[in-house]
């Protein structure tokens, strides 16, 4: 037996006596619901799962949760030496392991006391790869947050490029994401024979190219709209939160270790400091995010033709040249508490150690993960977006799981 229909009629007079903003959205009942979006979902960057509580579109709260992919990094560096380390930094933000490797070899280095003794071809060299991978993990941040949003063709087009780095990366070291290249007091290998030349020819290519990205991509209507307003991350609660890299300077603060500390040759070179501007949308928007890491872009290759003219000029290639030269033999540091800091694609990645100057074994061993801190901001720039905002909000923020579930 069907059940009987129940009919509804609206009639304006049943409302006409009420007391004014009576049934305001404020006096209505919530419908609060709990959804969890990932960890499979592919909009999260990773295995990440967000608790996500709404209110009908509207997102009251994410609460997001790690586990999925522990990496047990600090607790594999307390068992093994300082030079067998480097694999496993690889392996944290393994869309930059360059960057990563540069950060820890700069940090043991300085530990011993050996930093002015690296080479500067060498040095050259590691800035060089540096802002290789740079703009591969930039590639990769856009293009998938393209993708995200709706957009699909300008992901195939980064992919495109950045397959052009990885097989320059990958004909430096043999490996194409997770590289083992730079040490401690030197680098595995010098540069193959051929490869400035290629890199200038890459330079060459690619300038247009990040012209064509902004214009059809960055400027395009439907992105504006799409990005303008939404996530808007303020400076004093970007700070609060220890946010660095594109996030905190998408939100107005020209602050880059490249510049602050001045480590390895950069201080030798010329390039700009990207910063939001609010320039379409509100400061510190989605839209301030993705075009600090474009801006940043074109500043790298800056620094890479800066780079490729001090190898060619300044310090060319020598059949004499050994990039290993400066590599300890044994690495004993005294007991000390250190800690060490670059600018890594997401931000400030710096590397506790505590040693007790017995062993090549680092007592203790703490990564200072951009990523994490960054991703930790996410609650609070989501309350009050609507829920199809959250994925584009997520994007944004650029993370990579291996760094945050370290």
């Amino acid at each position: 037996m069907s059940s009987p229909t129940i009919q509804y009629e609206y009639r304006p007079e049943h409302f006409a006596n009420s007391e004014p903003n009576k049934y305001t959205a404020a006096t209505l009942r919530r419908e609060e619901m709990v959804l969890n979006v990932g960890p499979q979902h592919p909009s999260t960057h990773g295995v990440l799962r967000l608790e996500v509580v709404t209110d009908g579109e509207v997102i009251v709260d994410v609460v997001p949760h790690l586990g999925y992919l522990h990496r047990c990094f600090e607790k594999h560096a307390e068992s093994l030496p300082f030079n067998q380390i480097i694999p496993y930094v690889d392996r944290m933000d393994y869309v930059a392991a360059m960057n990563s490797e540069h950060a820890y070899v700069m940090g043991v280095e300085r530990m011993l006391g050996i930093e002015n003794d690296i080479p500067k071809r060498v040095e050259y060299i590691r800035v060089l790869v540096a802002e290789l991978n740079r703009l591969a993990s930039h590639f990769i941040a856009i293009g998938t947050y393209a993708l995200d949003i709706g957009a699909y063709s300008p992901f195939l087009w980064l992919i495109r490029d950045r397959e052009h780095i990885l097989r320059m990366l990958e004909w430096t070291c043999g490996a194409r994401m997770l590289y083992n290249y730079i040490w401690i007091g030197g680098l595995f290998y010098d540069l193959p024979v051929g490869f400035e030349e290629r890199c200038s020819e890459f330079i060459k290519y690619l300038k247009p190219k990040l012209t064509e990205l902004q214009q059809l991509v960055i400027e395009n209507k439907i992105f504006v709209q799409r990005t303008a307003h939404v996530g808007v991350l303020p400076l004093p609660t970007a700070i609060n939160y220890g946010c660095t890299g594109p996030v905190l300077r998408g939100s107005g603060l020209r602050y880059d270790l490249r510049r602050v500390d001045g480590y390895s040759v950069y201080p030798e070179l010329d390039f700009e400091v990207p910063i939001g501007k609010g320039e379409v949308g509100t400061l510190g928007d989605c839209w301030d995010r993705n075009w600090v890491r474009v801006a940043e872009c074109r500043e790298s290759l800056k620094i890479m033709e800066q780079c490729l003219e001090q190898l060619t000029q300044n310090y060319p290639r020598t059949r004499d040249f050994n990039p290993q030269a400066v590599v300890p033999k044994k690495i004993r540091p005294k007991a000390m508490d250190f800690y060490a800091r670059a600018e890594s694609t997401k931000g400030e990645l710096g590397f506790f150690f505590r040693t007790d100057g017995r062993s090549d074994v680092p007592v203790r061993c703490k990564a200072r993960a951009c990523s994490f801190h960054n991703l930790s901001v996410i609650g609070d720039i989501s309350r009050g977006a609507l829920l199809a905002d959250l994925i584009a909000i997520i994007g944004s923020i650029d993370i990579v799981m291996g760094e945050v579930d370290r």
